[in-house]
């Protein structure tokens, strides 16, 4: 259940409750692909970056080590380690990644693994069933993520046929809810909204898919090669057309200015794996911009990564250290980096969260992007 705090211009706070714990809204979640953030970061660690949701990919834990062996473990809270919330994604764009392996049918998509070559079918019910055997919180519909840019003509087709497998997948996580050997009986379901950069097509879909009583609903097909600002006019016409009582996600999406902007449009939801790939490559956030920690200036900066940062690396680590870390191909270094980067974002949140409940969002917002704009330049 999904309630509705405060609202400030579209800029919406809530707090979501699931059968795993209650998520303060908006909030971002950090991706743990195959059950793990890359970067040795553990489910305890999430707990001190004030993780509040862990995503996970279905394709990837399908393949390895497979949906079944991980309810025989009593699905992947008990797997990892994870009390709190998981959303488990549908496996729709990974498949639909895997251009030259897969082959698109009314039924579902048949394709290649990308390990072993090995063929797979995967379709609305295979999608849910996995997600089910892994029990997470929040299972995400199976949809076709369109390729970028796509004709109009397919577009329809596509945002048609997701329509479809949408409500297959209602009827699959309905009667896998009732069964008594099912992990989670009160997994939610959370819809997709597709339709690429063609308004029309996408506020006819979110009409359509407004009408199921859904969970939540998603917004899919975006930052997938399209410039920030189509990216933002295809949010500011679509979401006035979702459920407003109901969490409004943007998948994959993004950087510091990105989520600002999008906050501002009435997203409620975030994800992306920016923070830990870049924090793997040495590539730190901070208030006042990134910082590449391989420059050569940082080799006897003694100070951390941020001064103003409360997270456990900057409490105890320099610049100089986690550079040193890097250049001796130490994998702590990375570890460093990932952490920090991942407060970053969820305190952003926090902070984000509390603007809002101020009624100071604009402010709060405006604030921040003059301070990624002032230095180093996290681009809007």
């Amino acid at each position: 259940m999904y309630k509705l705090l405060k609202t400030e211009g579209r800029a919406k706070r809530g707090e979501f409750i699931t059968p795993h714990g209650i998520i303060q809204t908006p909030v971002f979640m950090n991706v743990g692909t195959a059950g793990a953030i890359k970067g040795a970061v553990s489910s305890f660690d999430l707990k001190d970056i004030k993780c509040q949701v862990e995503l996970s990919n279905t394709y990837h834990l399908h393949l390895r080590p497979g949906d079944k062996t991980i309810k025989q473990f009593g699905g992947l809270h008990r797997f990892m380690v994870w009390d709190r919330p998981i959303l488990t994604d549908s496996g729709g764009f990974q498949v639909f990644s895997l251009t030259s392996l897969r082959k698109i049918k009314e039924e579902g998509v048949y394709f290649s693994s990308h390990i072993d070559g090995r063929k797979i079918f995967m379709g609305p019910e295979e999608s849910i069933e996995i997600q089910s055997n892994l029990g997470s919180t929040i299972a995400m519909a199976f949809d076709e993520c369109a390729p970028y840019p796509a004709e109009k003509d397919y577009m329809n087709n596509s945002v048609s046929r997701t329509t479809r497998w949408l409500e297959r997948c209602i009827n699959k996580i309905g009667e896998l809810n009732a069964r008594e050997d099912t992990i989670n009986k009160k997994q939610m379901l959370f819809g997709i909204n597709q339709g690429g950069t063609y308004e029309d097509i996408r506020i006819a879909h979110a009409k359509r898919i407004s009408e199921f009583d859904l969970d939540g609903y998603a917004i899919g097909g975006l930052a997938v090669g399209e410039v920030h600002s189509e990216m933002y006019r295809i949010i500011e016409e679509v979401v006035p057309y979702l459920p407003k009582n109901k969490p409004t996600y943007l998948m994959g999406v993004g950087t510091p200015a990105n989520i600002l902007e999008a906050v501002e449009r009435g997203v409620d939801f975030f994800d992306c794996v920016l923070p830990a790939r870049n924090g793997r490559h040495a590539n730190v956030y901070t208030n006042s911009g990134k910082l590449n920690l391989l420059n050569a200036k940082y080799e006897l900066d003694d100070t951390p990564i941020s001064e103003d940062c409360d997270c456990p690396v900057c409490k105890h680590y320099s610049k100089a250290y986690i550079r040193h870390l890097f250049k001796a191909k130490e994998m702590l270094a990375m570890r460093f980096c990932v952490l920090h980067n991942l407060y970053f974002f969820n305190n952003m949140m926090e902070e984000i969260r509390n603007a809002l409940d101020l009624g100071n969002f604009a402010g709060y917002k405006r604030m921040r992007l003059d301070g990624f704009l002032e230095n180093d330049n996290i681009k809007p």
